[in-house]
């Protein structure tokens, strides 16, 4: 049990620093270059306009961070021109200190239709009512047929054509983002091992990951997975904690945010000794997720890689396909503001690898009513072909290769 299971919580937390240091956030000059790419494409595609909602669209674009609700916040990127922001009216002074790219900013009262004023902000900037919009995928629908019905001559359209193609492609900015996201969660991860005693509970160990994440300069934990025994058979958890013992598969996922860029790492290792069987499904999973890297070249398909993975296991008899035992879900997803997003690493994706891509790499196997072993490492694209953001695991007994 290298690694796991031999120092306090105290000692753990004391052995870690911030590691934020130099991490340089996305500049105004970046903000500007991806509106300008988005324009250039939705010239090519005949695409007039993009409404784009409070969340990570919003952010990736101009940003403004704002959290989406039922009051309309967004912005209209034409596709020649200025960006022009809507929001309510009472929110006019938050919304000025939180922009990062200036532009007007059209507001509307409580008791008017902010979906109206998406066109007349439309026809201000010279865009007509049968004009092409394509509307943010993450917005409400509410928010969609709002605008829909309050303008009945747009061809609206999804706007995820538009987004996509920008925000798949990583800048080397973003990417050193979360590299340092990924570096900082690896270190909780050899914390979070280390503090291991027959009779934690999982609550305890996800308090712990949280006070973790904040020594190493994140807010806190984004989100957090500790799964004991049977319950790591279930992919992303079960209702109650549970309690560690003697030869418990321990599956903890977990990642943290620096400015607005995630990182997302599982590591999967036996509390005691591990059985033959625990070995053997832990190195099966393993080579799988080393297949799928194997498998990320350039030109290479998004389905390419989850086939590399799936027939390696089925290879070993499991599977096959998504069945079980075996692997139930895809191989992996897109990285960036958020959690999971374009493109996936997924069964006849025929999107295309390309530089500056950058996935997870997880190809879960579970045993159902005996345990699931999750290996879970980022890579990215590069004109060369993958790059890990993290090492993967070393081995059962010596997850963060300690003796490597």
């Amino acid at each position: 049990m290298k690694g796991i299971g031999f120092q306090t919580k105290q000692a753990a937390l004391d052995s870690l620093q911030n590691m934020t240091s130099g991490a340089v956030p996305i500049t105004e000059d970046e903000f500007s270059v991806r509106m300008e790419k988005a324009q250039s494409f939705m010239r090519e595609q005949n695409i007039d306009a993009l409404y784009l909602n409070a969340g990570t669209n919003l952010k990736y674009f101009t940003g403004l961070s704002w959290s989406a609700s039922e009051r309309l916040v967004g912005a209209i990127l034409p596709a020649q021109g200025q960006v022009r922001f809507i929001a309510p009216f009472f929110e006019l002074g938050t919304i000025n200190e939180y922009q990062i790219i200036k532009g007007e900013i059209h507001a509307w009262q409580e008791e008017e239709s902010p979906y109206l004023l998406v066109g007349d902000v439309l026809r201000e900037i010279g865009v007509s009512d049968t004009a092409t919009l394509a509307v943010d995928e993450s917005a409400a629908f509410f928010t969609v047929d709002g605008i829909a019905k309050a303008n009945p001559g747009l061809n609206i359209i999804n706007g995820h054509h538009v987004t996509a193609h920008c925000r798949m492609h990583k800048s080397e900015n973003e990417i050193a983002l979360i590299q340092r996201a990924m570096d900082m969660t690896l270190e909780v991860h050899k914390a979070a091992a280390s503090i291991l005693h027959e009779g934690i509970s999982t609550s305890e160990v996800e308090e712990f990951i949280e006070q973790a994440h904040q020594k190493v300069g994140a807010p806190g934990n984004y989100f957090c997975i500790v799964l004991f025994g049977k319950a790591s058979s279930f992919p992303h958890g079960v209702k109650d904690p549970q309690t560690l013992k003697k030869g418990d598969v321990v599956l903890i996922d977990t990642g943290c945010k620096i400015h607005g860029y995630l990182s997302d790492i599982t590591r999967t290792y036996v509390f005691g000794e591990a059985t033959e069987r625990q070995k053997e499904m832990w190195q099966h999973e393993k080579i799988a997720q080393a297949s799928a890297f194997e498998a990320a070249q350039i030109g290479a398909t998004c389905g390419d890689v989850d086939h590399a993975a799936r027939s390696y296991l089925a290879s070993q008899s499991l599977g096959p396909d998504y069945q079980l035992p075996g692997c139930p879900h895809r191989t992996g997803h897109g990285i960036g503001l958020d959690i999971h997003e374009l493109p996936y690493l997924v069964k006849d994706n025929p999107q295309p690898l390309a530089p500056g891509m950058c996935f997870s790499n997880e190809p879960m196997l579970v045993l159902p009513d005996e345990f699931g072993i999750r290996l879970e490492d980022h890579f990215y694209m590069t004109e060369h072909g993958p790059k890990w953001f993290t090492e993967p695991s070393h081995s059962i007994d010596d997850p963060f290769g300690i003796d490597k």
